[in-house]
């Protein structure tokens, strides 16, 4: 896992592997919203890269190839919400 020293912390890069859908089906709406599903899938030889800085404030950022509002963007979401399940008072820069 790269990891590189930055002015505000630490930089990760990670992979962010493609797959492939052989089928979905949605077998339902949870109580919570989200819904259940049925899948299979494979991995194929293509991926993104992702980079990921630690912020000393809360607050999380996203750039890059955004469509729509970056307020609704899943890598937010889920940063947002691993702030909130954790605690944690630090934040991350995304690209």
């Amino acid at each position: 896992m790269p990891i590189q020293n930055t002015t505000n912390g630490m930089l990760l890069n990670l992979p962010a592997p493609a797959k492939l859908n052989l089928f979905l089906h949605i077998l339902g709406r949870r109580p919570d919203g989200y819904h259940n599903l049925q899948s299979a899938f494979t991995l194929i030889d293509l991926a993104d890269r992702i980079d990921i800085e630690c912020l000393a404030k809360p607050q999380v950022e996203r750039s890059g190839d955004i469509i729509g509002n970056p307020d609704l963007d899943l890598c937010v979401r889920a940063a947002k919400r691993l702030q909130e399940n954790t605690g944690c008072s630090l934040g991350a820069r995304i690209r």
